[in-house]
């Protein structure tokens, strides 16, 4: 058996991304479209032989032939899709940010609990072995007991005006876009959650954040976290332990902003040791794909139900509120 996979709009995301990861995992098929724009489809009837092209969601929707649907629209559209879909019976998988609000997350755990599908959001780390291997080393003690955790996501978008992210309208802002990661990163490797929002620095441009940095206390260790529109191009996690430093580079676009690896500096019989391990080919969006196939297919667990997601979103609003305190 095979999940049979429609993509509602032909973002270049998608077209780059998520559509030839959905064909290249295992037990799934790329088998519908939803674009009023021929052009904007051949693309993904490149990636997809025998594609069938809608030229609404809706048509999409009521495809009998669609048992799950990528939502790549924009940000303030993801909630409304998300319902329709299950709506329509079918499975469901979100881009980050799925929803914008605690509120919003419960509407749509809500339908995912009343409509008996499975849906996620697009959080696709989680399903890398580089995040599984950090997660096992941590909670193996390589780094001893975690003091401070920070986190580092960057990348400029200034020149591009019409860039959705920029636009307040739709959802727009670093922390909706990227703030997601380093948030959720620190959440899922300790499996604590933020008890207090100790000091925040956002700075905006036409009603967008386009800079923050917060710093956070969790139950056992302290937080940082910079994220940025505005600014070269820069990824990384760092855990630093009484024993031990973990540092993990590109953790969120593995091999595209950089090798994925991680650096582990611990403490040995003859001092600190340094050990380097890489991934230099594993794909996450295939790997995200192949999870959520399973869960489909044979009620296997997800890395990152909604639940999860929600926490993210409750420590983002946590951000907002001390912002505006």
């Amino acid at each position: 058996m095979v999940v049979r996979w429609g993509v509602l709009g032909a973002a270049k995301f998608a077209r780059e991304h998520m559509a030839p990861a959905i064909n290249a995992a295992r037990r799934g098929q790329l088998v519908a479209l939803a674009t009023s724009s021929s052009d904007k489809a051949k693309p993904f009837e490149e990636i997809a032989l025998g594609l069938r092209v809608h030229d609404s969601y809706e048509a999409l929707l009521a495809d009998p032939e669609v048992d799950a649907v990528y939502v790549p629209l924009p940000n303030h559209l993801h909630v409304e899709w998300a319902l329709k879909a299950m709506e329509a019976g079918k499975h469901v998988l979100v881009e980050k940010p799925l929803a914008m609000s605690c509120a919003d997350f419960d509407k749509v755990i809500a339908k995912r609990d009343e409509s008996g599908v499975m849906a996620a959001e697009a959080y696709m780390i989680v399903h890398h072995p580089q995040w599984k291997r950090a997660k096992a080393l941590y909670e193996s003690g390589a780094i001893g007991k975690l003091i401070r955790v920070s986190g580092a996501f960057s990348y400029d978008n200034s020149a591009d005006t019409q860039n959705i992210r920029n636009d307040a309208s739709k959802g727009g802002g670093a922390i909706p876009d990227i703030g997601v990661y380093i948030y959720g990163a620190a959440r899922f490797l300790t499996g604590e959650e933020p008890e207090k929002i100790l000091s925040t620095e956002v700075r905006r441009e036409n009603g967008v954040d386009v800079w923050s940095h917060i710093t956070a206390q969790f139950p056992s260790f302290h937080y940082t976290g910079v994220v940025s529109m505005r600014m070269a191009p820069w990824q990384e996690m760092v855990f630093h332990g009484d024993k031990g430093v973990m540092r993990l580079s590109a953790p969120f676009n593995a091999n595209l902003y950089g090798e994925a690896r991680i650096e582990l500096q611990s403490a040995g019989p003859e001092g600190m040791e340094m050990q380097t391990i890489r991934y230099p080919a594993d794909n996450h969006y295939v790997h995200q794909v192949e999870a959520f196939n399973a869960a489909v297919l044979d009620g296997a667990g997800y890395a990152c139900p909604l639940e999860f997601s929600r926490g993210t979103q409750a420590m983002i609003d946590m951000v907002w509120e001390a912002e505006s305190a």
